[in-house]
């Protein structure tokens, strides 16, 4: 691990200016992808600021219409939470689904869309429940926000606040891990709002989350075989495309069983 400079921010204004004159300046918060990163040499950055403690990145609360869940929020926190529970309960199974106790008492809500892992839980959540990303500077749908592998729509020295969450009719997620790191090999998160709106976003089948636009068309219509054909399908040491394919159907199909019944 390279040398670095290291900055416990007291607030988001001195978060923000620790970037001033540094280059290379990354933020810290849960750091299960970052320290890891920067273990085996992929990123070295000049300075870390560590926001863990910030309390304006904790929020966890409930209106009407969104759920607001602050970016240093803890998997665990929202998976145990019964604010999240009651209001969006897919949303609560799946911070239950990320990695192993350890990463999920560790890991935080920002720091998984911000990195953009394509087998990444949260981004599924993120695009299949209508949400808006809240920085320092702006406000971003989550259809803007996630732009590709490993990239977002943040600017070098933007800082996620919270994550607004549309609360659903109804809604469910079902997942296929990768034995070893719990990642998903395919993950489908289905979201139903009023006027037959309908949300299906899927993680692990390609080179970011998508929005699922047939599958959408296929809950409408009560089919459960929707095509999935894409330029950018993953296929590694773990699983092929056909065989990620497959799965996502398979998710698809057992979501669509779990609204059903709810």
């Amino acid at each position: 691990m390279n040398t670095f400079t290291y900055h416990q921010a007291a607030n988001i204004g001195a978060a923000i200016d620790a970037f001033t004159g540094h280059e290379n300046v990354k933020f810290l918060s849960g750091g299960m992808t970052l320290l890891p990163a920067m273990k085996h040499g992929l990123i070295q950055p000049s300075h870390l600021v560590d926001v863990t403690k910030l309390s304006e990145l904790h929020k966890l609360e409930e209106t009407a219409d969104y759920l607001l869940l602050g970016a240093s929020t803890p998997h665990n926190t929202v998976a145990s939470s019964p604010i999240v529970a009651k209001a969006i309960p897919a949303l609560a199974y799946l911070a239950s689904q990320i990695g192993d106790p350890q990463v999920r008492v560790r890991g935080t809500l920002g720091g998984s869309i911000a990195n953009n892992d394509p087998a990444a839980d949260y981004p599924a959540g993120t695009l299949g429940l209508k949400a808006t990303i809240v920085t320092d500077q702006r406000e971003i749908a989550a259809q803007d926000f996630f732009t590709g592998f490993y990239s977002t729509a943040l600017q070098e020295n933007e800082l996620i606040q919270y994550v607004k969450f549309a609360k659903p009719l109804k809604s469910a997620y079902c997942k296929f891990k990768q034995a070893a790191s719990g990642y998903a090999l395919a993950g489908v998160f289905i979201a139903v709002y009023p006027n037959q709106e309908i949300r299906v976003a899927a993680t692990g089948v390609a080179a970011g989350v998508f929005r699922w636009l047939e599958a959408e068309e296929a809950f409408k219509n009560g089919q459960d075989n929707p095509a999935l054909e894409r330029d950018d399908l993953i296929s590694d040491l773990h699983a092929t495309s056909a065989y990620r394919v497959n799965i996502a159907k398979v998710l698809f199909r057992r979501a669509t069983q779990q609204i059903q019944n709810s």
